[in-house]
């Protein structure tokens, strides 16, 4: 069985002071709910926040010894460098950080990263021992032309192109996200991600073999709540989900780990 992963992506919320005014809240909620702290002990669970730059430090240093992972939503390709404005691999490292976001819909879509740049991104990732959640996903005018799949089979090749089939297993999480459900309160059907989720899966056995994909975390992510996690979850090929506002509040992104647990 593989394990769930429950990832909150603030997005540009929470400076360091509403950071660590959060973990105050969700912190011990999360140690003392004992389903929660019973699958996170028994490797059956992972529970993620993915804050802005600034509140990284604030955030690593607020989950002390909870076992929460923070990860970071972006970073560059190179170690160092003149790159204004950019943070590297190592300084996330440094900083306390063991995930990081690639490839999120608005890195593609308004900051118009490219496969190859986010190719570049996952091997830094993967060189300085993080682990990238890579997110691939169509625009609902994809959806609507019936390109869903050649969308996603485009994004996903490109970006794990030349990789160790060892690595995607063990190093890469995959998370699809359909762009017109993200923040639009437009939900896909359990259903409807499941297929395309399954479709990541086979993509993966086809291309690493069939002992690789089955291995590999696939995450949801698209107006998740605590109202319809337990059916996104139940589906065969989705071990995740990947929150946006729904991560924001403590009692919330709480409920939705609730609903996770196995």
């Amino acid at each position: 069985m593989r394990k769930r992963f429950i990832a909150g992506n603030w997005k540009m919320f929470n400076g360091p002071t509403a950071t660590s005014e959060f973990m105050v809240n969700f912190v011990p909620k999360l140690i003392s709910s004992k389903d929660i702290a019973e699958n996170i002990k028994s490797k059956k669970m992972e529970v993620a926040i993915f804050a802005p730059f600034v509140s990284l430090s604030a955030a690593v240093k607020a989950s002390g010894s909870s076992s929460l992972i923070i990860g970071a939503q972006n970073m560059h390709w190179e170690k160092s460098g003149a790159f204004t404005g950019e943070i590297s691999a190592p300084m996330l490292k440094e900083l306390g950080c063991t995930h990081v976001l690639i490839g999120h819909s608005e890195r593609r879509h308004i900051f118009h990263e490219t496969s190859e740049e986010l190719h570049k991104k996952l091997n830094a990732a993967l060189e300085e021992g993080l682990i990238p959640v890579f997110c691939v996903g169509e625009l609902l005018e994809d959806r609507e032309s019936g390109s869903t799949f050649d969308v996603i089979r485009k994004q996903l090749l490109a970006g794990l192109k030349g990789m160790d089939g060892n690595d995607v297993a063990n190093n890469i999480i995959v998370a699809y996200e359909p762009v017109w459900a993200i923040g639009t309160g437009k939900t896909a059907s359990s259903e409807d991600a499941q297929e395309v989720c399954a479709f990541i899966r086979k993509l993966l056995g086809d291309t690493f073999g069939e002992g690789i994909a089955v291995k590999t975390l696939i995450l949801y992510g698209g107006s998740v709540k605590p109202e319809n996690t337990e059916a996104i979850l139940s589906m065969a090929d989705i071990d995740g989900v990947l929150v946006g506002g729904a991560s924001l509040k403590p009692d919330s992104f709480l409920g939705i780990a609730k609903a996770a647990v196995q």
